[in-house]
């Protein structure tokens, strides 16, 4: 299985997003996540035309994730000052999609949500990394169909999916902070 996955990840189908882990944080899944790379082909392989993209919230979830996640892989891998990139599973539920790790040590935390709106349930993940990493937890959003970035409190918003092109909100600096745009 191992030379398998190796294989699809050298011919760029797959991404492998390792688990994020600390001593801060007890009982953290280790395992990877993978990610195609391509929604288009991920879309192909769920069976998910149009209708079902409509009527079934699990595929559209799993699409716009991916998505997402690829989305910023890319982005992070041209940045001045690349982030390391991982996700974040405990094993009482808690999860978070993409964490970035700067050099520096600052983390930022991205979740990926379907909805037109977002709720503070949709933060449980964000709200646990900042809690346990302080003054490092830079940010956190939760990326959204909706239309309007919406603070959440403290250094967490719900942010349009096309926020990921827009540098409206400011843009990162090299220890993850948003920084203003020119």
């Amino acid at each position: 299985m191992r030379a398998h996955l190796d294989l699809l990840e050298t011919h760029f189908l797959v991404y492998r997003l390792p688990a994020w882990h600390t001593n801060r944080i007890k009982r953290l899944a280790k395992a990877p996540k993978l990610h195609l790379i391509d929604s288009g082909l991920l879309a192909h392989l769920l069976e998910a035309n149009v209708e079902r993209v409509k009527s079934d919230g699990q595929v559209v979830g799993t699409l716009a994730e991916t998505f997402a996640v690829m989305e910023i892989v890319r982005q992070a891998a041209v940045a001045e000052d690349p982030p390391r990139l991982y996700h974040l599973r405990d094993r009482e539920g808690h999860e978070v999609d993409l964490l970035l790790e700067w050099r520096g040590g600052a983390v930022a935390g991205v979740e990926v949500k379907t909805a037109a709106t977002v709720g503070s349930a949709d933060f449980r993940g964000l709200k646990l990394l900042r809690e346990h990493l302080g003054k490092r937890f830079a940010f956190g959003v939760v990326l959204y169909a909706g239309p309007a970035t919406v603070p959440f409190g403290d250094r967490l918003a719900a942010v349009p999916l096309c926020g990921l092109w827009s540098a409206e909100d400011g843009r990162l600096s090299g220890d993850g902070t948003p920084q203003p745009t020119a």
